[in-house]
């Protein structure tokens, strides 16, 4: 064997060392990622069961008090703050795990307890608060969904009457399928059911407020609190 053919050789064998050791680097610090943000699912998740928790005891506290003594500002909202981070840590997983589907479907039956919550409040005490139920799809099925929930984001941020809750339209959890049947929500997202009416496609902030007239705060209102 000659000199050059050695000296290849030896290239090759450096550049398929090289190339190996950058997968295997990348591998791992993708891997580290993913499990800190699983970590940080949990620490959401945990958080969520914390608040609900917290709505279901102020609940059976205020169930003996006067309807008039009872406001929306006194039941926990921290769901919709939360749904915001469980969001973005989300999105950054590539992989769908089993761990990121257990904490999904634990987050989807928070929600639908949280749901039932406001639900009996608003019955028993006429309470003024919007629930929104939305359902998303994956983005190659629906490419409006992500504009959907930069929109229902905006709607949390802006008003303090509305709830919303987000539920992936393929999950196999029995409650969230339940909940597809009961409301017999087709297959066109995304999907929003308001004051048990379902509305199927992208929903601008003006739809929303032509659906629910008093969804967000008019301009006198910001005025007056100024």
């Amino acid at each position: 064997m000659d000199t050059d053919t050695k000296v290849g050789w030896k290239k090759y064998l450096l550049v398929f060392f090289i190339t190996l050791t950058i997968f295997l680097i990348a591998t791992f610090l993708a891997n580290t990622i993913n499990r800190k943000k699983i970590a940080e699912l949990e620490d959401i998740t945990n958080e969520i069961a914390l608040n609900v928790l917290a709505s279901e005891t102020q609940f059976s506290l205020l169930e003996e008090l006067r309807c008039q003594d009872m406001t929306s500002a006194i039941l926990s909202d921290e769901l919709n703050v939360l749904a915001q981070k469980l969001e973005s840590a989300s999105a950054s997983i590539e992989e769908n795990t089993k761990n990121t589907e257990y904490i999904k479907n634990y987050y989807f039956l928070l929600e639908i307890k949280d749901y039932l919550l406001i639900q009996k409040a608003r019955e028993r005490c006429k309470l003024d608060v919007i629930p929104i139920i939305y359902f998303y799809g994956e983005s190659s099925e629906c490419p409006m969904c992500i504009k959907q929930s930069i929109t229902l984001t905006e709607v949390r941020s802006k008003s303090k009457k509305a709830r919303v809750y987000s539920f992936d339209y393929d999950s196999k959890l029995s409650a969230v399928e339940t909940f597809v049947k009961i409301n017999k929500v087709p297959r066109e997202l995304p999907a929003l059911i308001i004051n048990n009416k379902v509305y199927t496609g992208y929903k601008t902030l003006e739809d929303l407020e032509k659906i629910v007239p008093t969804l967000l705060p008019k301009e006198e209102d910001l005025t007056d609190k100024q």
